[in-house]
């Protein structure tokens, strides 16, 4: 809120600052104010750490700052930091805290380098610190740019659309930022052997890949036809990997058919891996949702990937986690249809959009009401934070009782 923090020195409203800083430290992207025109320098610096922040996550900020300060790491520390990287093992945590540190650095400063030349050519000295902005927010999968001019607001990356380096660099950048912390280190470890994985690797590279080429190939049939070969590729590619979770964009989002507006919002719904910079419900737990349904459908009695039983509790919060999604997307866009009178999907478009932290928008953000306002700053925030975790720390644990009540089977489907 600051004046100095605002171009025009005046300073900001409390509701737009808040917006902003809560889609930055959730990693969302989505804006009321173009970021470049509206933000001073140093404003654009304090979005970009509270980014930084976000992507690395709460509990792992502070581990941060402990360990340079050289102070000992405690166990219930450690305890968080293996909740926030998805990963079961305690011991070498602080080790794989450090791995993180240095590739989250490594790979966004290899981000800027190649992103300089061409953004150098175009915008000057300006051009590095648009670069170091980008990467760090594509890393974070958090959606923010600094391109926006006086006459063209909320550009997102469409002046850059048919250039292949920043495209891909931008498309690299969030791919090994949603993979997940614990999956780097476990390729690091044990390089490029599929078997030796674990299974939580396995399954976030496969699946990734699936939800990057099959939606790749939808959008390159029937999204852009009217584009030359290249550009069509390249938007394609683009479209594909952007929506899980980063929010960047070639092309206008409201102009997309409808068909592509759904399968977008599928998209911004599964979002990355756990242990990462992006959101939604994550690829493990759709999954594990389909190999639960490939059971039932086979009449097994358990569900299994990759030669290995998954738990029944890990089933049970699959569908918890979807169903907390799923209706809470659809109740806020029926919130937001009947405050703002917009088409449904439109508001199905930016309430997923903010659950799932991706960022992505068809242009209505920055017009809606301070109410709709506030409905999509909680969602930021219950997508950054869970919605797990937050009916676990608002529900008192209860005390266990060994006594089962009467079983009855019940009909269902």
């Amino acid at each position: 809120m600051l004046p100095i923090s605002s171009r025009s020195g005046t300073g900001t409203s409390f509701g737009t600052a808040l917006f902003t800083a809560t889609s930055a430290t959730c990693v969302t992207g989505l804006i009321v104010q173009d970021t470049a025109t509206h933000w001073s320098t140093f404003g654009q610096v304090v979005i970009l750490a509270l980014i930084q922040t976000g992507g690395f996550g709460i509990i792992m900020a502070a581990a941060g700052f402990s360990l340079l300060a050289g102070r000992k790491i405690s166990l219930k520390e450690r305890s968080m930091m293996r909740d926030t990287f998805a990963t079961n093992r305690m011991g070498g945590i602080v080790r794989l805290a450090n791995f993180v540190f240095g590739v989250t650095f490594a790979v966004e400063l290899l981000g800027t380098a190649l992103m300089t030349p061409p953004l150098y050519a175009e915008y000057g000295l300006r051009g590095i610190w648009i670069a170091f902005f980008l990467s760090i927010s594509a890393f974070c999968n958090a959606g923010f740019d600094i391109l926006g001019k006086s006459d063209a607001l909320f550009p997102s990356l469409s002046e850059f659309a048919t250039n292949p380096i920043i495209c891909l660099t931008i498309c690299l950048l969030i791919i090994v930022g949603g993979i997940g912390f614990a999956t780097w280190s476990d390729i690091s470890n044990k390089k490029l052997h599929f078997r030796r994985y674990s299974l939580q690797t396995k399954i976030i590279l496969v699946s990734s890949l699936l939800l990057i080429t099959i939606p790749a190939l939808f959008f390159f049939l029937f999204e852009y036809p009217r584009l030359p070969l290249t550009e069509r590729l390249l938007a394609s590619v683009f479209q594909s990997v952007t929506p899980r979770t980063a929010g960047f964009n070639v092309e206008d989002m409201s102009v997309m058919t409808e068909p592509g507006q759904a399968l977008t919002i599928i998209l911004m719904l599964i979002g990355g891996s756990p242990g990462s910079t992006a959101g939604g419900i994550k690829n493990t737990t759709l999954v594990v949702l389909l190999a639960n349904f490939a059971a039932i459908a086979s009449r097994r009695s358990e569900a299994d990937i990759f030669g290995r039983r998954i738990e029944d509790d890990i089933i049970k919060q699959a569908g918890a986690i979807l169903t907390i999604y799923v209706s809470l997307s659809l109740l806020g866009a029926t919130a937001l249809c009947l405050i703002e009178g917009l088409p449904y999907l439109a508001c199905l478009f930016e309430c997923v959009s903010a659950i799932g932290t991706v960022g992505m928008t068809v242009g209505i953000t920055p017009q809606l009401h301070t109410a709709s306002r506030i409905i999509l700053i909680a969602y930021m925030f219950i997508g950054r934070v869970g919605g797990l975790t937050l009916i676990y720390a608002a529900i008192e644990n209860p005390k266990r009782n060994p006594a089962k009540l009467p079983r009855e089977d019940v009909v269902v489907g």
